[in-house]
């Protein structure tokens, strides 16, 4: 499994603390330093939309220019993403086969739950 996210995010650092607490051994990959691949972000869009994966929420989408924000498609938000890593919405918690966005403990336990299970 490979978390992604910025090692300085709360929401990051409170998904790394709990997998640990879980015993999870994870690959972590801070996209801010390590960068984050075009085709990597097209599989995510693949999976999950480009509407779940950017945080429209965040200072970062705040200071972009409007005319940046205005007439969204995935084209565009991709760009976007690509150009501004800390647009996406963090962590991203990948394996072979499944993406999950955000950190929620109660999601991450069923995923692990049904990970273990195959």
């Amino acid at each position: 499994m490979t978390l992604y996210g910025i090692k300085n995010c709360d929401t990051v650092r409170k998904a790394r603390k709990w997998l640990a607490a879980q015993g999870v051994d994870i690959d972590f990959h801070d996209f801010r330093e390590q960068g984050l691949t075009a085709q990597t972000l097209h599989q995510w869009v693949a999976q999950a939309g480009w509407e779940a994966l950017l945080n429209k929420r965040s200072t970062s989408f705040r200071a972009l220019a409007e005319t940046d924000k205005n007439d969204l498609d995935e084209a565009k938000a991709i760009t976007l993403m690509l150009a501004n890593p800390t647009l996406i919405k963090r962590p991203i918690l990948m394996d072979e086969q499944h993406l999950l966005i955000g950190f929620n403990a109660a999601e991450y336990q069923t995923w692990l739950t049904q990970s273990q299970q195959m």
